[in-house]
């Protein structure tokens, strides 16, 4: 996702181990990322992480479900069910699609900066 929105021309800003089972680690790097035009947020086993952020953040949100995982529907699965029914606005791509998350998220960030 980083790479093709920055092949788009955009500042990509990345956080990386801020899962809801430390759900501290996150509340710091949605602080330093208000600025951005959008967020793209991956998530694999349960796929919450997502539908959080997109409740915590005024920007359009794009949720990646990974391949990640073990157990029933663990090869993504059950995060995109879960992603596809989140109650906060939460856009929602295929699973492992990080490009099209990526370009999408440029997109809107490309616009913003137009307007």
């Amino acid at each position: 996702a980083g790479v093709i929105a920055e092949e788009m021309g955009c500042e990509v800003r990345k956080a990386y181990d801020v899962g809801v089972a430390g759900i501290h680690r996150l509340f710091p790097v949605i602080d330093e990322m208000q600025g951005c035009h959008a967020f793209v947020v991956a998530a694999g086993r349960e796929g919450t992480l997502p539908s959080v952020v997109a409740g915590l953040v005024d920007r359009p949100v794009i949720g990646v479900p990974v391949s990640t995982g073990y157990g029933y529907m663990g090869a993504g699965q059950a995060a995109l069910a879960s992603m596809l029914q989140s109650c906060s606005v939460l856009t929602v791509v295929n699973i492992d699609a990080g490009f099209v998350a990526g370009a999408s998220a440029a997109m809107i960030a490309n616009l913003a900066v137009k307007s």
